[in-house]
């Protein structure tokens, strides 16, 4: 299907402004905040929004790193579109085709992996470029832009879900770099993203004293007192016992996973006192919320057992309750056509020899053309779905996990991505990937081809009273099926001790010195 003259414009307007794109894209990813703690980058972009005639809501959600920005050029349909900006600790790297920390940095920083600096930054040229187009072509209705903190750990869209952030759209288009194949350049189809659950054990040492006490005894000399094991203990109890579980917890079927961080400590590190506080994370990301369900209640009764074996108290707190997604053919299809108009992301010399560098100081021998061939072709979604279900149980609905799906259960939703620059050959260390999301000859022809895509999706569901109609009635048919409500019953976790940066009388700094 040809371009709408508004169409044409919107794609007209993204690459107008690619130097603009390419320069704020570099912003975000030198940012490279992590989950919950993004301040730089979500005032940018509500200052950037603003300034764009939007209205903002600042800190949506109780969620102070997000956002709610509106625009309406009269009454009529709303899209949504949303920017991630979250990036992950210990992955700090430059935007240089060497291994190279960002300027004042040691590695254990935060860097954008997936990239979201590159996923947001999509986000907002497609955003603007229809704004442009309605504006040009008197299209009315409306754009809803949302900013998503914390993705890494499923954070803001459970809880934008719950509050009603999603509600009342024509249609949600969510995009995300490639990650894994056959997933590139396409749009998922049947098989959407399963649950994921998050939680903290925050173990507490709060009355040692009462530990093996005995009415009546004297109070000995303190160091050779019998003494409450503690929170370090009552962790590393719930650590062994949970890797001891997953073996049993679930069966081998269904692509499950479980994955923990520890968070702080609370240690008297000059004497002999017991550790008052320690705090473990957990990320499941299991094909349905039963399977979640059955997870969360064991490692509660494991994290119950360590806090009685070692004199503590233990508190659940929830970081993420996220549903599975829900499929939309209609607006699958709808993207998918765009996508085709569009095309898939090309890479110029300049780029490749960029890759090359990349290639030779990961001591591969540099090849002729270093980008893996999937990066630079489409492929149907139809055809990427039945290679995604050879490895899946026919029983299986949903597999990985993404936040985006709890959009799904309140706006007709497609999901598409488009390649992001991956290498030919390997295996690769963590930082070329990395370095290669922030490079702007590498990652602009990603961040210019999503954002073409966003407008031109955006445009036609704006455009076309059927397509929005069968999205809307496919949506609803789902829905009635098996309707999953909102599971977020918690407030957003903000106030743990998530790694950030900090200014001390170093300057800037990462929680754990660079130096």
């Amino acid at each position: 299907m040809p371009f709408s003259p508004a169409q044409s414009t919107a794609i007209a307007h993204v690459a107008a402004n690619a130097a603009r794109l390419s320069a704020d894209c570099t912003t975000i990813f030198d940012f490279g905040e992590t989950a919950w703690r993004e301040y730089r980058s979500a005032a940018w972009y509500v200052d950037r929004l603003r300034s764009e005639g939007f209205e903002v809501e600042a800190g949506s959600g109780g969620m102070p790193t997000a956002f709610c920005a509106e625009w309406s050029n009269g009454p009529g349909p709303v899209v949504g579109m949303y920017a991630e900006y979250d990036a992950v600790p210990a992955n700090c790297q430059a935007a240089r085709p060497e291994r190279a920390p960002r300027d004042g940095l040691g590695y254990a920083a935060g860097g954008h992996t997936d990239p979201h600096s590159g996923l947001g930054m999509s986000g907002l040229g497609g955003l603007l470029a229809t704004k442009a187009a309605m504006q040009a072509h008197g299209i009315t209705g409306g754009l809803r832009f949302m900013g998503e903190p914390a993705e890494k750990v499923r954070g803001s869209k459970p809880i934008h879900a719950a509050a009603g952030y999603y509600d009342g759209l024509a249609g949600m288009l969510s995009f995300h770099p490639f990650y894994m194949l056959p997933l590139c350049n396409t749009v998922r189809w049947d098989t959407h993203c399963g649950a994921a659950y998050s939680m903290i054990f925050r173990f507490i040492c709060d009355e040692a004293h009462l530990w093996g006490a005995t009415d009546g005894a004297p109070i000995p000399q303190s160091h050779s007192d019998v003494r409450a094991p503690g929170a370090n203990d009552a962790l590393i109890q719930m650590y062994q016992s949970g890797r001891f579980l997953r073996d049993s917890m679930l069966s081998h079927q269904g692509g499950w996973s479980i994955s923990e961080a520890i968070l702080s400590t609370g240690q008297a590190t000059a004497d002999n006192l017991p550790a008052t506080l320690a705090e473990i994370q957990y990320m499941m990301r299991v094909p349905t919320v039963a399977m979640a369900e059955r997870v969360s209640g064991q490692l509660m009764q494991a994290a119950e057992a360590a806090a009685a074996l070692t004199g503590c108290r233990v508190e659940r707190h929830w970081v993420c309750k996220s549903r599975p997604g829900l499929a939309n053919h209609a607006m699958a299809a709808l993207v998918w056509d765009q996508m085709q108009a569009v095309g898939a992301p090309i890479w110029d010399k300049a780029a490749k020899d960029v890759m090359r560098q990349v290639q030779r100081n990961c001591g591969v021998t540099p090849m002729t053309d270093p980008i893996l061939p999937a990066c630079e072709a489409l492929i149907a979604p139809q055809e990427a779905e039945a290679i995604l279900r050879r490895d899946l149980a026919p029983s299986q609905i949903n597999s990985t996990s993404d936040d985006y799906t709890d959009m799904c259960w309140h706006a007709p939703t497609a999901r598409f991505y488009v390649a992001r620059p991956a290498l030919r050959g390997g295996p690769y260390p963590a930082w070329a990937m990395n370095a290669l999301g922030g490079i702007p000859a590498t990652i602009d022809p990603m961040v210019q081809t999503a954002a073409k895509v966003l407008a031109a999706s955006a445009l036609r569901l704006l455009e076309d009273a059927d397509a929005r109609h069968a999205a809307m009635e496919e949506f609803r048919s789902r829905k009635a099926e098996s309707d999953i409500p909102p599971l977020c019953d918690y407030p957003p976790p903000i106030q743990f001790k998530w790694p950030e940066y900090v200014e001390t009388a170093r300057g800037r700094d990462w929680h754990i010195p660079s130096v």
